[in-house]
């Protein structure tokens, strides 16, 4: 089990996975093919996604319908 802390104000990917309700290879598949959250590189490995952005991604994806264009 991972233990989350959200009063950081960046978390690396697993932690961005849960905060968001994703697992941790839907989000790297976000990334690779675009359409997900914003995030930075820390050195050459170390992927972070700050919490503001996490929250404006998940913002954006509200919809009303089930019929909207995701």
């Amino acid at each position: 089990m991972v233990h989350i802390q959200y009063n950081k104000h960046y978390v690396r990917t697993v932690e961005a996975a849960a905060y968001c309700g994703l697992s941790k290879s839907s989000l790297e598949k976000l990334r690779l093919t675009g359409g997900g959250p914003a995030y930075s590189k820390a050195g050459a490995r170390i992927v972070v996604y700050s919490v503001e952005d996490l929250d404006a991604w998940i913002g954006s994806q509200r919809r009303f319908s089930t019929s909207e264009a995701a």
